[in-house]
């Protein structure tokens, strides 16, 4: 009964250490999928992509004129107001006149004098009264009158300023009453004739990638509904001292309801094309500037960082230049819980 009882006993707590044993086999297992990070993955795409030029510019006028006056005096009227649209040929200021028309006057009447002066020398010297001297001073003295009452005509005429287009009026420099020099700016017009454009200034290492012709998309957002498009048509020789940036102007396709100085993005299709992958934006951790890091699965099939460098991003896509040599596919849903080679669990 004895040997029967060791032997049941024996054979329980075999059964209980195997027991033991399985249940911690299986505790590992789970504890080793448990700890696993569930991932999703995107596959890489390697397409030949032309970078775009990105910049921020100011809408305006293609031409822009300074208005002002030939010579300085006292304002008599500023007629139109800023954003005011004007029609070519319409009064637009004047000076004060008084002045100006005295000295017209002053200028006929000694012109007509001098004309009296001539013709008198001119009969006296056929008769031989006058020296021949005497008939070149009067010659000279009715040719200088007449210069000085041309002089004083283009003044009184250039006293008054008339839109040269039509267009609209952008500043106003000057009011009714104000004492203005010459050459000072009255009014500065925006001429409509010559379009609406976009100007942006790009670093050297952007502008080297434009050319005339290049087609843009341009959104303000007091147009966020749609965009707009033009073409590149200046690119300026040299560099802003100020700045150290290339101007550009963009000529818009489409520029109704646009108002120079409104803000616009602009985006330039330069023509340089490169080979590239293009990831989703969900993938990218840790960007700095033009840098960034991606995870992806190593040969053990665990997490592998991967340091790569940004093109540019549109959209929901981010364009990569660098770094995913032999990668087909890159983490997106649970990329911010991996560190590098950490389990991973990929999910459906």
């Amino acid at each position: 009964m004895i040997g029967v009882v060791s032997a049941a006993l024996l054979l329980a707590a075999c059964g209980t250490s195997a027991a033991k044993s399985g249940g911690r086999d299986t505790n590992t297992s789970a504890g080793s999928v448990s700890t696993a990070i569930p991932v999703r993955l995107a596959p890489v795409i390697q397409d030949s992509i032309s970078q775009p030029v990105t910049a921020t510019g100011v809408v305006a006028l293609r031409d822009e004129v300074a208005l002002s006056f030939k010579i300085g005096g006292v304002v008599a009227q500023v007629l139109p107001r800023e954003g005011q649209a004007v029609r070519a040929g319409e009064l637009l200021a004047t000076l004060d006149l008084r002045e100006i028309d005295a000295q017209v006057t002053k200028a006929r009447s000694a012109t007509a004098k001098a004309d009296r002066d001539l013709a008198r020398a001119t009969r006296l010297y056929a008769d031989s009264v006058v020296t021949r001297q005497q008939f070149d001073d009067a010659t000279t003295a009715a040719e200088v009158a007449r210069a000085d009452l041309q002089t004083a005509t283009v003044n009184q005429q250039y006293a008054r300023i008339v839109a040269p287009s039509s267009g609209v009026i952008l500043r106003r420099s000057a009011e009714s009453g104000e004492l203005v020099g010459p050459g000072a700016p009255v009014l500065t017009l925006g001429s409509r004739t010559s379009g609406t454009i976009l100007r942006a200034s790009l670093p050297d290492r952007d502008v080297v990638r434009v050319k005339l012709g290049d087609r843009a998309t341009v959104r303000v957002d007091a147009r966020a509904d749609r965009a707009l498009h033009g073409v590149v048509r200046q690119i300026a020789a040299a560099a802003d001292p100020r700045t150290g940036t290339y101007l550009v102007e963009i000529a818009l396709d489409s520029p109704d309801g646009l108002i120079a100085g409104m803000i616009g993005r602009v985006e330039i299709a330069s023509r340089g094309i490169e080979q590239m992958h293009v990831v989703p934006v969900e993938a990218l951790l840790e960007a700095d500037g033009d840098h960034a890091t991606l995870y992806a699965l190593g040969p053990d099939g665990r997490a592998k960082r991967v340091p790569v460098e940004i093109a540019f991003i549109r959209g929901d896509q981010a364009t990569v230049r660098g770094g995913l040599a032999g990668v087909t596919r890159v983490v997106t849903d649970g990329a911010p819980y991996l560190n590098d080679g950490a389990a991973v669990r990929v999910m459906p």
